[in-house]
């Protein structure tokens, strides 16, 4: 399960270290979030392909560890600006999110 919305911001972030092909980027998101965030092949691979059309990432085809040709994703100076928007936009609705609960 991923957070509504949160999709395209975690993909920036875990491609901010490097490219990675999709199944590695569903993994590290997986890994880093302690095992809480899963995220499936049916919402992946659309996202990815809005975020090469928007231009965020590029892709292009290589051999993965198993061996298997797949699409690596490799993050854009057009998705390194996104991701800070994303990451701005982020903190301040979970500001918010906070106050609402502390203050209720």
């Amino acid at each position: 399960m991923t957070p509504s919305g949160a999709l395209p911001m975690l993909i920036l972030r875990v491609l901010h270290s490097g490219s990675l092909h999709g199944y590695a980027i569903a993994q590290r998101i997986h890994v880093l979030s302690s095992e809480v965030l899963g995220i499936e092949e049916g919402l992946l691979y659309p996202t990815l392909q809005k975020m090469l059309l928007k231009g965020w990432v590029t892709a292009e085809w290589g051999i993965s560890e198993t061996n298997r040709k797949v699409r690596f994703y490799k993050l854009t100076s057009e998705g390194r600006r996104q991701l800070k928007t994303e990451l701005s936009d982020y903190d301040r609705v979970s500001s918010a999110i906070r106050n609402v609960l502390n203050t209720a």
